[in-house]
């Protein structure tokens, strides 16, 4: 039997817009208000998807969420027709409406948690979508993100599909952002990281003070339940909350993993030492790799900026590792110099490769961001949706979709627009179609 791990991306949706939603992301507040190229976007998240395959990897795609959140809107009370509504919230309440068009989903790390079979006891996958409860843009997306995963992963007997956590900042889950599974091979049983970055119970522990702290230990904590991961195999590490108030939203944007390679900023986590030998002593016999990179050499600014750990760290067919970079990691004369410094230090890591995301990036995504990874084997890839997978022809089919259905400027004030709503549920309504989904949308039930 083979064991791979896939990426399955998210699509950028038709409301791709710079609103500035997310307090504690440097880059989505720098850019704020700023006209966004929606086409241009879902242009660029395609074509990394298949330069991923032309690497050799499997690849796959997950669809948006609909937006405007007219029922949303609805149920704080805007009435009549989608133009009324829409016209209403633009006039009394702009800021959500903002919130309400929001193409977040585009970034399905935060889509959910996902254990492979080698690590759960009933040796399925499992699947728990990320709350998200910090932001209201993001709050908005958990039903409708279980229904994709259902339609993407479907059946029992390979896959286990939980319910989000309650909504409340006491279980605040960020999805996978704020976690990383280290193994000696996909097939193996490995350790799971889960990242957080304060107690919700617990005050008196160490928590930022100026950003929040979007992930709590109880979440972490709830879904290593939820999935069946023993004491072996699940580790729990405090994000430092210091990095956290320069702007690390998440884990993953200063710490990655994948198989026996931890690449993470000397800044990155509160007690390190003692983390890190948990990690050891868990992870059991075989190479394991700590790659850390220091203040002296990267500063957490320039982390932020470039976002040198949210880069994706693959395996490639060849045995070799990759790290698939944004451009701003080139540009960056520190993390430039540190990445072609890191490909002759004798890791795992061999190949740099910098793919354009620019229109995720002025949001504050990057490509690790922009996927969620799924080990699975071939029995498991068997029972995935094969519309959702990316080869020539669904990349020439989504391409063209994208190219009738998106606009290339969206500016803040269009999304008073009644013709963006018919727009996006159009396209929407053919995605599904090409991904052959069924009706996931509330449009369409």
């Amino acid at each position: 039997m083979k064991h791979f791990e896939v990426n399955f991306d998210g699509l950028v949706g038709p409301t791709h817009n710079y609103a500035g939603l997310s307090y504690g992301n440097v880059a989505s507040q720098s850019n704020a208000k700023e006209a966004s190229n929606p086409k241009e976007a879902a242009k660029q998240g395609l074509r990394k998807m298949k330069a991923l395959t032309e690497l050799g990897m499997t690849q796959g795609v997950l669809a948006p969420q609909e937006r405007p959140d007219l029922a949303t809107l609805r149920r704080l009370g805007f009435t009549g027709s989608d133009a009324r509504v829409l016209e209403q919230a633009a006039r009394q309440a702009p800021a959500v409406l903002a919130a309400c068009f929001s193409a977040s989903s585009m970034w399905t790390a935060n889509a959910a948690t996902v254990s492979p079979s080698a690590d759960t006891q009933d040796g399925r996958i499992h699947f728990t979508p990320a709350n998200l409860t910090n932001k209201f843009h993001r709050s908005l997306e958990p039903d409708v993100t279980g229904r994709i995963l259902r339609a993407v992963f479907p059946g029992d007997r390979h896959f286990c599909h939980h319910s989000h956590l309650p909504d409340n900042d006491h279980f605040g889950d960020e999805g996978a952002a704020n976690h990383t599974r280290l193994c000696r091979a996909y097939g193996e049983a490995g350790v799971e990281l889960f990242v957080y970055g304060r107690s919700a119970f617990d005050v008196s522990q160490p928590a930022p003070k100026r950003y929040p702290a979007r992930q709590t230990l109880e979440a972490s904590q709830a879904v290593a339940r939820l999935h069946g991961l023993g004491e072996e195999t699940a580790v729990f590490i405090q994000q430092n909350p210091e990095v956290i108030d320069q702007g690390v939203f998440h884990n993953d944007v200063i710490a990655v993993g994948n198989q026996n390679v931890l690449f993470f900023h000397q800044q990155a986590f509160l007690h390190t030492e003692a983390a890190l030998a948990e990690v050891r002593t868990k992870f059991g016999e075989g190479e394991l790799h700590f790659i850390e990179v220091l203040t002296a050499e990267v500063s957490v600014q320039d982390a932020v900026k470039s976002y040198l750990f949210n880069t994706q760290v693959l395996t490639l067919p060849s045995g070799e590792m990759a790290i698939i970079a944004p451009t701003e990691c080139r540009d960056n004369p520190a993390v430039s110099a540190y990445l072609s410094k890191l490909l002759t230090l004798g890791t795992p890591i061999k190949q740099v490769h910098f793919m354009d995301v620019k229109q995720s990036m002025r949001n504050g995504g990057g490509p690790a961001c922009l996927r969620l990874r799924v080990a699975m084997n071939d029995a498991e890839l068997a029972a995935v949706n094969p519309a959702c997978l990316i080869n020539e022809g669904q990349f020439a089919r989504l391409d063209a979709w994208v190219e009738k259905h998106y606009r290339d400027s969206l500016a803040l004030d269009d999304l008073r627009d009644p013709a963006l709503v018919q727009e996006s549920r159009t396209a929407l309504d053919e995605l599904t179609q090409i991904l052959k989904l069924g009706s996931v949308y509330p449009f369409q039930r």
